[in-house]
């Protein structure tokens, strides 16, 4: 089997178009960003995001608001968790969860682990005692603020671990990316806020 000399995982996941809509949506330009971007929106399991500086749920935030599915933000210690993930399950919503310490709700993990019941043609979801129909556009975001958590490996093993932490040379890229824009706008990627 032969492989190109310049093979590159991130041209064959994703498009310029996309990566420049990902920068508009407040995804860092920087190289360690964009890579973590085509992971988010390739991956085949639900994102685990690790995000301390809070770059990742920006752009999660920005790019759902940006599309026609409504944007569900919750956090485990809310009353109506699981209402608000009922509705967002039956009608196709994106819902991030955000701030998860080192432990996941059991209620949460036919959702997570993707347990489907199918009847006919439908798939339904079983959250606590009640199933719920399973909308195909429905989209689960876990993120968390922990730089070192550690997840059991039943979680590892059915999410995708997405780390966003900032690197010194994803810091350089953004440093360098407000640079250009202050002295040059017009050469300037699309504008980002700098988080450290």
């Amino acid at each position: 089997m032969l492989m190109s000399s310049d093979a590159n995982p991130i041209t064959t996941l994703t498009t310029p178009a996309e990566v420049a809509q990902w920068n508009a949506d407040y995804l860092p330009a920087d190289a360690v960003s964009t890579e973590n971007g085509c992971l988010v929106c390739s991956s085949s399991r639900w994102p685990l995001i690790i995000d301390p500086q809070l770059q990742g749920i920006k752009w999660i935030k920005q790019k759902g608001s940006a599309t026609e599915r409504n944007l569900q933000i919750v956090r485990l210690d809310q009353k109506d968790l699981i209402r608000k993930l009922e509705i967002a399950l039956e009608n196709g919503c994106t819902i991030p969860i955000e701030n998860l310490g080192e432990t996941i709700d059991a209620v949460l993990m036919p959702v997570i682990q993707r347990v489907f019941i199918k009847r006919g043609t439908k798939l339904f979801i079983k959250l606590g005692d009640k199933e719920c129909n399973f909308h195909p556009d429905f989209c689960l975001y876990l993120h968390t603020k922990l730089t070192n958590s550690h997840y059991p490996p039943k979680i590892q093993a059915e999410t995708t671990l997405i780390n966003f932490t900032v690197t010194m040379t994803g810091l350089e890229d953004q440093l360098l990316n407000l640079v250009v824009e202050k002295e040059r706008p017009d050469l300037a990627p699309l504008s980002n806020d700098l988080v450290v």
